[in-house]
């Protein structure tokens, strides 16, 4: 009884995704987004970690399996009832490692960063959506593989050699490369109908300017120094250390001011520090050295001036962040802002303000808060 249950059950799931099949991709890739932003919490977690590399693999594997497909290599084999499946288990394989990117990316404050991350991804989906062939396009599937496999390996290399810098970042480029042309070159090389439906000179390009463009993007700083990110970024009139705990004073924006903390226009008065608070998420066991760049902004030469960097390190391994902050007492009234940013002037996040320098005005709705 249970195995003709079972068999219904199969059925009728066949039939469904036969009958929906030109959105279950979709669906697939919604589902895998969905489920990580539930499960998934920092990269440096066991579960993480676990998880991410199962995608990694799943996602290879499944990716061989399916290329083999048109070629009747699972005929009367136990995979040849799989095969519907394929496509949908790649889409949600990308979708799940995505939403994992996205999760990590968006514990920085620099938005700007996260919403780049998610035009490239609503890209890379509609690039998917629109091609007549779909996922079975094997320039696109490929070539987000590609996207994807570098992401990973940025994230997990830094992760479990706690170390990331330039040098650490261009390697993770090269282990993702490697891996994706070895990829590519099993499958052609086992597959008549690949080597009937490309051109492995133009795949080759496509993914070698891809990894130029992306290594292009990382030394131009457009992207984030992944695993690192920035929790937490306020301008503030007073920072106390008391029991481990900063107590950071500062102005608050109207309540509809949601996306971030302190107020932009700062009332500074004379001889008063202003202070830049910053909380830093890496990796455990990861030490890095960071900046704070102070920059003003003249309005005669319409251009930001550093005024100074000022340094310090971090440990990783803590859920709120590493904390530190710099100030600064001899300031000028107008635009401000101080960048976090590593050893090699990659940005984490930008602290923006402005200072209004008076004697006589009160801040504006000042809070306390320990972090």
């Amino acid at each position: 009884m249970k195995r003709v249950l079972a068999r219904f059950r199969n059925s009728a799931f066949r039939r469904f995704i036969k009958k929906h099949q030109k959105y279950a991709p979709l669906f697939f890739f919604i589902a895998g987004f969905i489920f990580d932003t539930l499960t998934l919490g920092r990269i440096d977690r066991l579960y993480d970690l676990i998880v991410l590399c199962l995608y990694m693999t799943a996602l290879t594997v499944t990716l061989y399996l399916y290329n083999l497909v048109d070629d009747g290599r699972w005929k009367n084999t136990l995979l040849e009832r799989y095969e519907l499946y394929l496509p949908l288990a790649i889409q949600f394989f990308f979708g799940g490692l995505s939403s994992a990117y996205v999760i990590y990316f968006s514990r920085s404050v620099s938005l700007s960063k996260t919403i780049s991350f998610f035009i490239i991804l609503l890209v890379l989906f509609f690039a998917n959506e629109l091609l007549k062939k779909r996922i079975s396009n094997k320039y696109l599937q490929f070539s987000v593989y590609f996207f994807i496999s570098f992401t990973f390996f940025s994230f997990i290399i830094p992760v479990f050699i706690s170390e990331m810098n330039t040098r650490i970042f261009i390697f993770s480029g090269f282990v993702s490369l490697g891996c994706t042309l070895v990829l590519i070159f099993l499958i052609y090389s086992l597959s008549p109908s690949t080597r009937s439906e490309i051109s492995i000179v133009r795949l080759v390009a496509v993914i070698l300017s891809i990894y130029m463009l992306i290594n292009a993007f990382y030394f131009l700083k457009l992207i984030p120094p992944v695993p690192l990110a920035m929790d937490t970024g306020v301008v503030a009139h007073d920072i106390k250390l008391e029991n481990n705990k900063y107590i950071v004073s500062y102005e608050t924006d109207e309540w509809y001011v949601f996306w971030r903390s302190h107020r932009i226009k700062f009332i500074h008065h004379p001889d008063e520090n202003v202070y830049v608070f910053s909380s830093i998420f890496a990796p455990t066991a990861l030490e890095k050295s960071i900046l704070h760049r102070w920059q003003w902004y003249n309005e005669t030469t319409g251009e930001w001036e550093i005024v100074e960097d000022i340094g310090y390190d971090i440990k990783g391994g803590r859920d709120g962040g590493y904390r530190g902050y710099t100030y600064k007492n001899n300031v000028k009234s107008g635009l401000w802002k101080v960048e976090v940013i590593t050893e090699e002037e990659l940005v984490l996040g930008v602290i923006d303000f402005e200072i209004i320098i008076s004697s006589s005005l009160k801040p504006h709705r000042m809070v306390q808060k320990k972090f």
